[in-house]
């Protein structure tokens, strides 16, 4: 078979003796055979560090560290790192960014154990080895900055599906909420995003290395520029307007934190009661505007209020105090005895608990257990996940004082599917339920916060975050923080925040965009390996 002129560079003729192992940071002639002569140590140390010192750099433009301008660095630190090398060591390196990346960004888990925090980290880095191979092979070719691209957002698709569910933890867009490139978001999800800020970087070195004369290095530096700051240009701010409403976000605090956080779980039901009976005082006299409704975090009550009378009596009576509707975050029992469920209720002041949601995405070996009893017998600390919670099947639309609401609990808030779902249901505000204790003074809070953030700019829709213990807040349709609390607080946020009704390309498309740029992604680099392959034999006949 015969493939296009335009996929196959020119081979440059080698000098007689010229080394044939292409350096670490010159131009590779695309088309050339890589060499399979072993490279000095040096050499492959080099390109090792190299690899992942652009992982850390990556990292560090996430929360807490916020260094934005880093991560194209990172992104462009692994390109130069399997620049001119084999699909295998290009995975290997690939691997060395993904755990300089995710070890850094991760080191929240270490919560849980060191041994959690590593094992999670490196298998999350494998996705990141197929990256490396995929770069390998496709930087051989002229058109390798769109595949590069592609294969990025096609391995994000991976980690957000494999294993059990996922982790999209880490997606770039996530990153880039104080910047402006996240606009994309809104216009094709945060598929687009990643795809376009790995475009920019690869752009950028393809006209630093091409053998081409200026004009042609003009041109993809033009596009790359064009790309970065078009975002300027793009919409934002809510979908289509659709009035205001004004909202109260109840963060009762935790006591204690870690994996002891929720022993005194009754402690934290009367933290968030507390909260909420202060703040009906405050409206009563006047120094607080009333709210149409109140949201109170994940697991504000860690008690079965419909198994417990006492504690139904207690949430009753906030919400008697309060006259308003509250979005109760409550752990339920059942089915059976050895399952639980995550759940929103709406609790009215004047006919009890109504509607409910029931966490839909679950976190692995933290709200339930695979392989249960091998693993009960082998790890100890897994028998603090005495039952499983169950999943629900439905989105979180719920409609709150005549409000249509989509409710998010979460981990959720992460995954692009739960978000597109509560708003083509409806939702004209999107409502974040978390409990963060178990984290507390990491930095899986400020992520998590971030994520909320995008979220906002992605629908076009107003953010109400509820923590139990940090960070809550509200964020405007613009991702502008209105308000939030610190961690480790007793606070009530409230506010006026503008209703939304339309739907953005990036709920409408992002799905779609996600899997065609995955797709070509995958196209892309099984071409690339082809063509390397017919060049290899062609040359050794």
């Amino acid at each position: 078979m015969a493939f296009p002129q335009w996929l196959v560079a020119r081979q440059a003729p080698a000098e007689a003796g010229a080394e044939s192992v292409a350096p670490l940071t010159a131009p590779l002639e695309l088309g050339a055979p890589v060499s399979t002569r072993r490279q000095p140590l040096w050499k492959r140390m080099w390109r090792l560090a190299t690899a992942l010192t652009g992982g850390i750099l990556v990292a560090l433009a996430f929360p807490p560290f916020g260094q934005i301008w880093a991560m194209p660095i990172g992104l462009a630190g692994l390109m130069v790192a399997v620049h001119g090398v084999r699909g295998r060591v290009g995975f290997g390196l690939g691997v060395g960014f993904g755990a300089g990346f995710l070890l850094l960004l991760l080191n929240w888990l270490t919560v849980i154990g060191v041994d959690a925090w590593v094992v999670v980290s490196l298998i999350e880095a494998l996705f990141y080895g197929l990256v490396g191979m995929s770069w390998a092979w496709l930087q051989r070719f002229a058109w390798w900055p769109l595949g590069a691209a592609a294969t990025w957002v096609g391995a994000e698709h991976l980690r957000s599906t494999l294993p059990f569910g996922g982790l999209p933890w880490g997606k770039l867009a996530f990153g880039l909420v104080d910047v402006p490139f996240d606009r994309y978001g809104r216009v094709g999800g945060t598929a687009l995003v990643s795809f376009l800020s790995v475009l920019v970087v690869a752009l950028l070195l393809a006209a630093w290395w091409s053998r081409h004369r200026w004009p042609w290095r003009a041109i993809l530096a033009v596009v790359a520029v064009a790309v970065a700051f078009g975002s300027v240009a793009l919409p934002v701010g809510a979908a289509s307007a659709a009035g205001s409403v004004q909202v109260a976000v109840v963060q009762g605090n935790v006591q204690q934190v870690g994996l002891q956080s929720f022993e005194h779980r009754m402690q934290v039901l009367r933290n968030h009661t507390t909260a909420t009976e202060r703040l009906a005082v405050q409206v009563a006299a006047g120094r607080r505007a009333a709210p149409a409704f109140v949201v109170w975090p994940e697991s504000s009550t860690d008690i079965d209020p419909f198994h417990n009378a006492v504690v139904a009596a207690e949430v009753e009576q906030a919400v008697s105090a309060v006259g308003v509707p509250v979005l109760v975050g409550a752990v339920l029992d059942g089915p059976g005895q050895t399952h639980v469920r995550n759940v929103g209720i709406v609790w009215s002041p004047t006919t009890g608990p109504g509607q409910e949601y029931v966490k839909q995405h679950l976190v692995p070996f933290g709200e339930y257990l695979p392989f249960r009893d091998v693993l009960t017998r082998i790890v100890h600390r897994f028998q603090l996940i005495p039952r499983d919670f169950v999943p629900g099947h439905r989105p979180g639309n719920l409609t709150i004082a005549g409000t249509p609401v989509g409710d998010i609990i979460c981990f959720e808030v992460a995954y692009d599917d739960i978000s597109r779902a509560v708003v083509d249901g409806g939702a004209r505000l999107l409502v974040v339920q978390t409990n963060n204790a178990d984290y507390a003074d990491t930095g899986q809070l400020a992520q998590q916060f971030a994520i909320s953030r995008y979220r906002a700019i992605e629908a076009g829709r107003s953010v109400a975050i509820a923590s139990t213990d940090g960070i809550s807040g509200i964020v405007t349709p613009t991702g502008h923080v209105v308000g939030q609390t610190a961690a480790r607080t007793q606070a009530v946020l409230d506010g006026k925040v503008q209703l939304a009704s339309g739907t953005t390309w990036g709920i409408r498309v992002g799905y779609w965009v996600e899997i065609g740029l995955s797709l070509l992604g995958v196209v892309a680099a099984l071409l690339a390996f082809v063509l390397t392959r017919r060049r290899t034999a062609s040359d050794a006949a």
